[in-house]
């Protein structure tokens, strides 16, 4: 049964046997590489979209500019998308920039990284992590 993946520059939706997760494969619209083994930036809206319209586990790490422990964890994130993916879809999203969102999901510190799994949040997990210990938790919860 085809999976549905979102790309990460245009937003298109494209169907995949899971068997070419793999296999570099593009997207559809533009043409793009559908992973690049680093996290898609996302802004509220784009979230929603790849929240709604992705099979694969969304890992978002919310996080914010200011933020000394954020900006020490993003090269771990970065090390751990490249780990991760095609098996996961990694994003960051700024809590400044989506106050809305991190107010409806009840994001009160950061860095916070929450995974999602078939649009619903099913954990998440507070404070800065090296990238060897990202990619055990989230794989412990998939």
């Amino acid at each position: 049964m085809p999976m549905h993946v979102v790309c990460p520059d245009c937003d298109a939706v494209n169907r995949l046997p899971p068997e070419r997760l793999g296999a570099r494969p593009k997207c559809g619209a533009c043409g793009a590489p559908l992973f690049r083994g680093k996290p898609v930036p996302l802004d509220a809206a784009r979230f929603r979209r790849h929240l709604a319209r992705g099979d694969l586990p969304l890992l978002v790490d919310f996080w914010a500019s200011w933020c000394g422990p954020c900006r020490a964890m993003a090269p771990q994130f970065e090390a751990a998308a490249a780990a991760l993916e095609p098996e996961f879809r990694l994003a960051k999203v700024s809590t400044e920039e989506a106050p809305e969102l991190a107010a409806e999901l009840h994001i009160t510190g950061i860095p916070l990284l929450v995974l999602f799994r078939g649009g619903r949040e099913v954990a998440r997990q507070a404070g800065l992590m090296p990238a060897g210990r990202i990619v055990a938790w989230a794989r412990a919860q998939a």
